[in-house]
């Protein structure tokens, strides 16, 4: 006859371990997904204070709609602007990881070059 003491014990700790695993996953994933939307809406809304010839509320913008180290890039060529944003997800916990999002926007008459 086998000792079969802990082993319920050993099956909890593995079962309540990938439990922990599998919750941190998810977790990552909606921070991820959450941090994208938050590029794309700061992408969005600086390409449109770009084309009203605003950049540095266009800047602004990104700082505080972004993920927290967004970086924000124009490349403007004749009237067609295009800004892209692109930071690292959930705090930079996931090494390797980058967002990214662009928006375009035409220029209005007379907002500079």
């Amino acid at each position: 006859m086998r000792d079969d003491r802990g082993s319920a014990t050993v099956e909890a700790a593995i079962g309540i371990s990938a439990l922990t695993f599998v919750s941190a996953l998810l977790l990552a994933g909606a921070g991820v997904a959450t941090d994208q939307l938050r590029c794309t809406d700061a992408a969005r809304e600086a390409a449109r204070l770009l084309a009203r010839g605003q950049p540095a509320r266009a800047e602004q913008a990104v700082r505080e709609i972004a993920p927290r180290g967004a970086r924000l890039d124009v490349v403007r060529e004749g009237d067609a602007i295009t800004a892209g944003v692109e930071a690292e997800p959930v705090a930079g916990l996931l090494p390797g990881i980058r967002l990214r999002s662009r928006a375009f926007a035409i220029a209005e008459p007379g907002s500079g070059p």
